[in-house]
């Protein structure tokens, strides 16, 4: 097979009903919920089948839920022969890659976001805080207006997506007012629907407790190569990536980096795997207009059905 990376998405790509076709459709999926089920003690599949949507949108609930999810896709894909090269997740979603990659086991994974998704509910809680994705300027002019703006509270980059998309992250004001000065240069400003101020200082106090929890996992070298948020670039060490992910929950997501790093290396067919399409609409713009490379997604039968009639 081609040149192939499979991206796994987070936060923001949930819809009531994800899951569901593979659920009905392959024995090997209930297999995945069930063991996230009875290894949160959760009922995941009503969450994600039937919602509702404030409940599956909840972090402690969503976390878990997308991951379950994202590990069921690529569950489908490793049933259907399908093999890969390059692995990454955006933000969440790189718990799903460390697992692809055989970073991470499958149960380790799901104990992880779980616990993940509850330490940040409870700093979200402490500091209110907000993110707004900035369309229209490069990072290094959106880092200036933050570097501007910091003396005024908490606010910095959470999220390099594309080379002019930018998330920022923080105190209500402080982001408001980077993204007051934004649109003065001419972008873009969206308010995004999240309930803390993720990849800031503000969620700080879960950083510590958290990197205990990663202390008593186990990772192993992974055997694929994944490339990770807080760097932009490839990790062979357990021991590197693990560190990373100590450091991931307040460092930017450097996705933009790490797209082009994967570009690099010419891959030839990208697969969102798990549901929705933000990240294969986010690679559509930082993939060159003359780039030979396809972009698929798998989260339900007919795309699987699409990706299966190309790449067979």
């Amino acid at each position: 097979m081609s040149k192939t990376a499979l991206l796994f998405p987070g936060q923001g790509s949930q819809s009531v009903g994800m899951g569901e076709e593979f659920y009905q459709q392959y024995d090997f999926v209930r297999e995945v919920f069930d063991m996230a089920e009875e290894t949160l003690k959760m009922h995941i599949a009503k969450l994600c089948f039937k919602g509702p949507m404030e409940e599956l949108t909840a972090t402690v609930n969503l976390q878990p839920a997308i991951t379950t999810v994202n590990l069921a896709c690529l569950a489908v894909l490793k049933n259907e022969g399908i093999d890969f090269d390059f692995c990454a997740g955006h933000s969440l979603g790189e718990y799903s890659a460390l697992n692809a990659a055989g970073a991470v086991s499958g149960q380790d994974t799901i104990q992880l976001v779980f616990k993940r998704g509850r330490l940040m509910h409870r700093e979200s809680l402490k500091h209110r805080g907000s993110m707004h994705a900035i369309v229209g300027l490069p990072v290094e002019e959106v880092e200036s207006l933050v570097a501007d703006v910091q003396s005024d509270g908490v606010v910095s980059v959470a999220n390099h997506n594309s080379e002019l998309q930018i998330v920022i992250t923080g105190a209500p004001k402080p982001v408001e007012k980077v993204s007051m000065l934004a649109t003065e240069k001419g972008a873009k400003s969206i308010p995004l629907k999240v309930s803390g101020a993720w990849h800031s200082e503000l969620i700080k106090g879960a950083e510590e407790e958290f990197q205990a929890v990663l202390a008593e996992i186990n990772f192993n070298p992974p055997d694929k190569s994944v490339v990770l948020n807080v760097t932009g670039d490839i990790a062979t060490e357990a021991e590197e990536i693990k560190t990373c992910m100590g450091r991931q929950l307040c460092s930017p997501v450097k996705w933009y980096p790490a797209m082009k790093k994967m570009m690099e290396k010419n891959i030839e067919i990208f697969v969102e795997v798990g549901p929705g399409k933000v990240l294969a609409g986010l690679l559509k713009k930082i993939l060159p207009d003359d780039c030979p490379a396809k972009v698929f997604n798998v989260g339900n039968m007919r795309q699987l059905e699409a990706f299966l009639k190309e790449n067979k």
